[in-house]
């Protein structure tokens, strides 16, 4: 029986995908700093243990006792826009602590390392993204999740660790963290007509994404390493359907039955306007998996939601660089 880390584990993504290997007959540990996850997100047939990635000591003693066959490494502040403004945190534990889990992986002789990166480390190249790209990431986020892309390649060459690369985009789903003012558009709509405050969108809504429901990419990551063809590579994976913030704005009023709602528009933000992919490659590798409407995906979201109650979390306390900050964050940030 395999035994399984999963890093992130209490999280959104992570916490899917603690489910996902458990249904496949492995033993399954779900780590988490419980920085953003809940304990409830957690299956009840793993074994959740709290702490953070960034502890290389906690990771020597846990890799030391558990003996993993398998890495799933989800963990990461994943807040793409506010990367700009927390470079210290984002680089500490999107990067250090990744370094962290490879050098445990290596030194334990851990069969494959699944590694959950992101289309942010296209940067604003060509659409649809391809994994043949030149990667050109224009955020700290992106550029530290294409760091540990090309760390990984230099282990494999180094000390043969396989590993496997995903770059998922705007994935959505139940479980997310809906009081995250700093992510997850989707949510962060859902969560403020249940606390009934208005839609906030970045500049004119008209940037573009191709929303991703979390059952559709969850399958292929677990599967990753008994799949012949994908060791060694990068899949972009999600949604193939670009929509606009501002048609996503309408689509969950509709689904929340309240189309009136009132929509308020910020400062634009310096980002990617528009950021989709092409999904040919993990397809054949993967082959072709159930695909999800954006209705039935907000659907299911909102069902969720709407059964756990909005949620709320606290500013982020650790802001290092305060000049650009978008006034909307500038107000919830400390003085």
């Amino acid at each position: 029986m395999p035994r399984s880390l999963v890093t992130g584990g209490a999280g959104f993504i992570g916490a899917h995908l603690t489910a996902a290997p458990l249904d496949r007959g492995h033993e399954v540990v779900a780590l988490d700093d419980m920085s953003g996850g809940f304990p409830d997100n957690v299956d009840g047939r793993a074994r959740l243990i709290e702490g953070s990635i960034v502890d290389h000591e906690m990771l020597e003693a846990l890799f030391t006792a558990e003996r993993f066959d398998l890495v799933y490494h989800c963990a990461a502040y994943a807040a793409e826009g506010l990367s700009h403004f927390i470079k210290r945190f984002n680089y500490t534990n999107n990067v250090i602590g990744s370094v962290n889990l490879i050098n445990a992986s290596v030194n334990h002789e851990v069969d494959c390392f699944v590694f959950t990166s992101s289309i942010a480390v296209y940067g604003a190249g060509q659409v649809p993204m391809t994994e043949e790209l030149r990667p050109e990431p224009e955020d700290s986020y992106g550029i530290a999740k294409f760091a540990v892309e090309q760390e990984l390649a230099a282990t494999h060459a180094m000390f043969g660790l396989d590993h496997v690369i995903f770059r998922p985009h705007n994935v959505y789903g139940e479980l997310q963290n809906i009081g995250d003012r700093y992510r997850n558009v989707l949510g962060i709509f859902i969560n403020q007509i249940m606390r009934d405050e208005p839609l906030s969108i970045f500049g004119d809504g008209e940037q573009s994404r191709a929303f991703s429901y979390v059952g559709e990419i969850v399958p292929a990551i677990a599967d990753a390493p008994a799949t012949p063809g994908a060791r060694g590579e990068a899949f972009n994976v999600g949604a193939d359907v670009p929509y606009s913030v501002n048609d996503l704005a309408e689509t969950v009023k509709r689904v929340m039955g309240v189309p009136d709602h009132p929509v308020q528009h910020h400062e634009a933000r310096n980002e990617v306007l528009h950021a989709f992919s092409d999904h040919s490659k993990v397809a054949t590798v993967f082959g072709t998996g159930d695909s999800t409407s954006l209705e039935d995906g907000v659907e299911r979201m909102v069902g969720w939601a709407r059964r756990h109650g909005p949620r709320s979390t606290p500013p982020f306390t650790g802001i290092e660089i305060e000049r650009g900050l978008p006034p909307s964050w500038r107000q919830e940030a400390p003085s």
